[in-house]
């Protein structure tokens, strides 16, 4: 059986995992409503931060809504997200969207940022024989 909680293993914690993530972006996506920064980490799994903003989301139960959600979608999606620390930073009215909608836009995000890493991994892999 498969396990979706969020335990702290699956988290970014203090304020130097952040700060890390946020000098040395090495993946990035974006949407409207979101930007997604990203490094790789040396731990068996993906971690998570979440930079919900009072200035963007006004309302908490809007900021806890966002939050269930991305949280709820990295727990499902985390087979594309191997070895990454991530930081999920909201932008203006992403308390407009709908759950749909929203869940929507983070599947994609989360794509995005998989293919990129996929890329990276192919360019600076030594057993591809292609030329670059």
């Amino acid at each position: 059986m498969v396990d979706y909680g969020f335990s702290k293993t699956s988290r970014l914690l203090d304020a130097a995992d952040f700060k890390a993530v946020f000098t040395n972006a090495q993946f990035k996506a974006s949407s409207r409503h979101f930007l997604i920064l990203a490094i790789s980490n040396d731990r068996l799994n993906s971690r998570l931060g979440l930079v919900i903003a009072k200035k963007h989301v006004s309302l908490a139960v809007q900021r806890n809504r966002i939050k269930r959600l991305i949280r709820d979608s990295f727990r499902h999606h985390s087979n594309l997200l191997a070895n990454l620390d991530i930081v999920v930073l909201a932008r203006k009215d992403a308390d407009k969207l709908q759950n749909k909608q929203l869940a929507e836009t983070i599947i994609a995000l989360w794509r995005e940022l998989d293919s990129k890493l996929k890329r990276k991994t192919a360019t600076t892999d030594p057993a591809s024989n292609h030329v670059r």
